[in-house]
């Protein structure tokens, strides 16, 4: 209703100064009409570029542009040819019209070849977009926790995602295996979720290293070409990009260093699950999937106990935690031991 009131505004006010300046000598009335005429001209020009996609208006303004810029040039040659003033000024006014009109059309039918993500990189600063680019492998997105972190807002810039990284897990998501075509098809449902949240960006790149066979050698040298960073949680992948100089961020690294910080003389109460490696040893896990490895617990497997950490392991592969059994520590016990002195092992 709104846009209506503003169109009419729009024909009353042009059909007013119309009918007041009478351009061209006309009566008052007939340029009234005249003016009435083009604001509804200008209305049905306003109503099919509405309707146009955002490619297509793209092309035609620029085609429009680029026509009147080569019809200003055309008329430069105009000018100092030996025709007749009024005669130059008509074939002026027609080379304008015709550049324009070709132009426009041409661009707008042209319009859908052009990729408005590449139209932003190159208005916008490329380099400094490509360098907080990250590169996601197969395995990170087949993981999924990228999503949760992208999501979050803890990990910024352009995602990007070859091509040859969607040909291999369309090859996962395709598989005969069961297990391994669930684990294609999550790591496609993983794209599809980032790329429907408005704040995460992602691109597919169809850049391609045809000379290399490896994937992971073909994410290292994109990654070298856009001065990025890869997103990874596969630990050779990690390896081979540090001997190459590629920077990397492994997710599994960030849940470690977010896992809860445990001091030796600290208690905690563990299930314990299985035996140890070492004799008598008790085997337990946190919530969070941290081992606990517990003296003299063997014969508790199945129990809760009540342990002292003794001592805290930080391998490449995650955190263990050590840890000795208090004396009737049993879960279900109503008393708590009195303190005893911790002694650090290993």
């Amino acid at each position: 209703m709104d846009l209506i009131l503003i169109r009419l505004l729009f024909v009353a006010v042009l059909s007013g100064a119309c009918y007041f300046l009478r351009p061209f000598g006309m009566p008052a009335w007939a340029a009234a009409a005249a003016g009435a005429a083009a604001a509804g001209a200008v209305i049905i020009f306003e109503q099919r570029v509405r309707a146009l996609s955002l490619r297509r208006l793209i092309g035609a303004v620029a085609g429009s542009v680029l026509g009147i810029f080569g019809a200003a040039l055309f008329c430069l040659v105009l000018r100092s040819a030996p025709i007749s003033g009024s005669t130059s000024a008509v074939l002026q006014i027609f080379v304008l019209l015709l550049m324009t009109y070709v132009g426009l059309l041409v661009g707008a039918n042209k319009g859908d070849l052009l990729n408005p993500a590449a139209l932003s990189m190159i208005f916008s600063s490329e380099r400094p977009t490509r360098r907080t680019a990250k590169v996601l492998d197969t395995s990170v997105i087949i993981d999924g926790r990228i999503a949760d972190i992208a999501e979050a807002g803890f990990i910024d810039g352009m995602m990007v995602v070859p091509e040859f990284v969607l040909r291999e897990l369309q090859i996962v998501a395709d598989s005969t295996d069961a297990s391994k075509r669930q684990r294609g098809r999550r790591g496609l449902d993983m794209l599809q979720r980032m790329q429907s949240n408005a704040n995460i960006q992602v691109q597919i790149v169809p850049d391609d290293f045809p000379s290399i066979r490896e994937v992971d050698l073909k994410l290292l040298e994109l990654a070298k070409k856009w001065e990025a960073k890869v997103v990874t949680n596969d630990f050779n992948l990690n390896k081979v990009a540090h001997l190459h100089h590629v920077q990397v961020l492994n997710i599994n690294d960030l849940a470690n260093a977010l896992k809860p910080v445990v001091l030796p003389g600290e208690r905690m109460h563990v299930l314990i699950l299985k035996e140890g490696k070492e004799f008598n040893q008790g085997v337990g896990y946190l919530d969070d999937g941290t081992m606990v490895v517990v003296d003299h617990a063997r014969k508790m497997i199945g129990k809760s106990v009540d342990i002292s950490v003794t001592s805290v392991l930080q391998t490449a592969s995650g955190k263990m935690i050590f840890g000795k059994m208090d004396e009737n520590g049993k879960s279900g016990d109503p008393q708590r031991p009195a303190p005893v002195e911790i002694t650090s092992q290993g």
